[in-house]
Formats: structure tokens, sequence, C-alpha cells
């Protein structure tokens, strides 16, 4: 029986893999302006805060159990824990606990959430090896490159088919920032770019649920463990990334090679990284930075009869959950963004509790609010209209909410976030010292001194 054996393929593709390795393995260490430079440290910061936030919650505790029946060798920490494992084990951990509470950092060109595969897999392999903060660094910068690039040669179509992007590119990211960190030559990183790009992880059916924030933990541990194979020789296709059944070919029918090579070594995907004021999908917060200033304005919950939202059709699709009935679901709610903005003023992971998603006066006000697709506005906008009780209408136009690029959280907000993430668990004082060491963390000659102190005190 015949089969049709026909694909879509681009056979004139640019060697990629081999682009991107040899810019992982030769690219000058602190190679990047002051600007990158800057948000190296504040993407490292954020990401160590959510890490460290989550640390206690139920998806971390099951994935510790899980952890445990493998009976790991305690080579590397978990944020906020007492606890040691495994390298690959930490790695996968550390990714579940900083994207558990969504409130990690986003890349806004892809909505891909990148420190959470690269960084969970540097400071795991980074631990172990004794790595400077200055390693570390670099080998951020460099592994984000490589997993937005090739985010970027994909979005949308990518993401449309279902991928969750954070983890379906992640891998790569990992694999090389763990590559440039073991010091390994083009060769052996393009093996480790090789091997991971048979390991994407990730679908949006997910969403909602404890595999979401698995899908980073899966890519962080899915690039250490390639770029520790590709240390020992372990092989992969040169061309894995642009061949014809290659993973960007076989992953998405948009294949803009050109943004792999675009002012490469010049301009670093890092510098348009996002830090999130709210603790759920990046496409509810307009929706509920217009609520906060309705607050703002006087305008309390039993003023209001109904709240009527106009947003880009990713809004709905993503997060249209009318009902959600607990607060994994809750972060996938605009409705349910909307009601806590205007009741409680913020949306932290506090408010996207299972308390507060079933409270009755929530659920009630999310039950006034509304919302249509309109085509005229942008994925990063909204327009909310307050029906008053008393007949009054209330208009709020956001463009470009708190937290995205044009208007980006200042370091003693991104403070105010750690601290509130990091102090009940590890208190005032050594959340304070983490803080001090990472705002000149590439000047740290250990990064077992940081590791150190995101263990709570006995």
């Amino acid at each position: 029986m015949a089969r049709n054996t026909h694909v879509s393929a681009d056979t004139s593709a640019p060697p990629v893999t081999a682009i991107l390795a040899r810019f992982v393995a030769t690219h000058p260490s602190r190679g990047w302006s002051d600007a990158v430079e800057r948000e190296a440290h504040r993407t490292f910061y954020n990401w160590l805060g959510c890490a460290i936030g989550a640390a206690r919650h139920e998806a971390a505790e099951a994935a510790i159990a899980a952890v445990r029946m493998l009976e790991p060798a305690p080579q590397a920490s978990v944020p906020g824990r007492a606890d040691k494992v495994d390298m690959a084990s930490a790695a996968l951990v550390n990714g579940i606990t900083s994207h558990t509470f969504d409130f990690d950092d986003t890349h806004l060109k892809t909505i891909i959430h990148p420190a959470g595969p690269v960084a969970s897999a540097l400071l795991a392999l980074g631990e172990h090896r004794g790595a400077s903060g200055r390693q570390l660094i670099d080998a951020l910068v460099l592994g984000i490159d490589v997993a937005c690039r090739i985010g970027n040669t994909m979005y949308p179509d990518h993401y449309d088919r279902g991928w969750h992007i954070t983890g379906s590119t992640g891998m790569l990211g990992a694999a090389a920032g763990c590559a440039r960190l073991l010091g390994l030559d083009e060769h052996r990183t393009a093996m480790a770019i090789g091997i991971a790009a048979s390991q994407p992880v990730g679908l949006r059916e997910q969403f909602g649920t404890m595999t979401k924030p698995f899908h980073p933990g899966a890519a962080a541990r899915a690039g250490l463990m390639s770029a520790l194979l590709a240390s020992q020789g372990f092989t992969a296709s040169e061309r894995a990334l642009e061949a014809p059944r290659g993973f960007v070919q076989v992953a998405s029918d948009k294949r803009a090679w050109h943004e792999v090579t675009d002012e490469l070594g010049e301009r670093f995907e890092i510098s348009f990284n996002t830090y999130k004021p709210f603790a759920c999908g990046i496409v509810i917060h307009p929706s509920i930075d217009a609520c906060v200033r309705l607050r703002a304005q006087g305008i309390a919950p039993e003023d209001v009869e109904r709240i009527e939202l106009r947003v880009h059709s990713l809004v709905l699709e993503l997060t249209g959950k009318k009902e959600p009935k607990d607060g994994l679901q809750g972060k996938f709610s605009v409705y349910h963004g909307c009601a806590v903005g205007l009741i409680h003023g913020r949306a932290g992971e506090e408010e996207f509790s299972d308390a507060v998603v079933n409270d009755p006066r929530v659920v009630a006000l999310r039950n006034r609010v509304q919302a249509v697709v309109d085509d005229s506005i942008a994925e990063e906008s909204v327009h909310v209209t307050a029906l008053l009780r008393d007949g009054r209408r209330v208009e709020v136009q956001v463009d470009h909410a708190i937290g995205s690029m044009h208007n980006p959280l200042s370091d003693a907000q991104l403070e105010a976030k750690f601290d509130a993430l990091a102090v009940p668990l590890l208190g005032a004082q050594r959340s304070g010292r983490i803080t001090e060491v990472c705002r000149t963390l590439a000047a740290l000659p250990d990064l077992r001194t940081l590791t150190a102190l995101t263990a709570p005190s006995a």
C-alpha cells in the first residue's frame, strides 16, 4: 500500500543548528550592552522569586515526592526548600515551581516564559559545578537567545497548533545554556541542541492544570540532559532544527529563518523580556490593569451593574473560563481577573487561591463581567466599560498594561514582588540578602553562596 510521503518542506533552509551552536560556543563573555546585562540580572532575580514563592505548593510537594522515589544524589538545591536532589531533578522541580504561579517572565514577541527552562537548568548545573555568577549570566543570555529566536521563527503558527511554546522551545535554550556553562565546543554544542530538538514538551490543552508548569520543568531537565549527553560524545543530526524533517519544519508551517540570524550577537532577545505584576496569563493583564484603575477612581463592586470588555480574540481563546473552580483555572479566566482587580486592587498569587476563586463576592462580580472580541483591539490592549447602577458609564482604555515593554516594572516594584514571594518562606533578612547577591550576581565567585541562602533556615 503506497503512502503519501509529501511534506511541505523547505530544502533551502540555512544551517541554523550550526549557526546557533557557533554563536553559543564562541560569543565573548559579557559581549553585550549594559542594558542587556541589567535585564539578565532582572530576569534571573524575577525567576528566583517565582521559584521560591511556589516551593511549598502542592505541585512542588508532588514533584519532590516523585523525584524522591528515584533516590537521587544530593547534587543541587531546590530554592525555597531544604531539599537537595540530583541536577536533572532539580532542573525539573525548579522549572515547575518557577511557573506554578504563572508569575514568571514573558518574552512578549512569542509569549515564551524563557527563564523557566533556561535558568532552572543553569542553576542546577552551575551549583553542582561551582560555577561563577558570570558564567551563569553569560549562559542565561545566550540560552534565552536560542529559545526565543527559534520561537520567533515559528510563532504564531507553532503556538496556534496547540504547542505550549515555553516548553517546546525551552529545551533548546536550556541545552544551549548548559552547553555554554560546560564549555562545550561548537560541535558538541550543536549535538546538545540537536539532542534537545527531539524533546519538545507541552500542549496547550494542559493549561489550568499542574501539567502546565511541568512543561518548563521538563524542558529544563531535557536541555540539561542533552548537554550532559553531548559532553560525553553522544551524537545527533547536525541539521536537527532546519532539516525537512527537523524540529522547526515538523512543528510549524511558519519558518522565518531570518529570525535566527538577523543581528545575531548584536540584538539579544532578553532585551524584550517583561515581568508580571499579576499572577496569571499575560493576556489578562490589560483587563486587570483597567479594573484596578476603575477602583482607583472610587468605583466599588457594589456600584457595578455590568463590566463590558472589548478584547483581542486570543484573550477569550486562552482565558475564557467563565466559571473557574479553583486557583489554577482562575489564572485562565479574564472574568475572575477583572473581579479581583476591582475588589482587591491587585492580582497576586493570593487572589488566585481556591478560596478567592470561590468567594461569593468574587463570583457575583465575575458573573457581571462580559467580554466580546473586537478585531481592532491589539493583543496587549483592552477597552473596558463599567455600567454603574446609577446610570453612569465609565470607560478605560489600556494600550499597554503595567509590566509591559512600554510600562515596565521598576527595580523597586520587582523587589517588592520578590519580597512578597520569598519573605513568607525565608524571612525578611534572608530575602534581603538574596536581593543583595542578585543585584551583583555576575561578580559572585561561586553560585553555591546564593543557593545556600535560598534554603529555609533551620
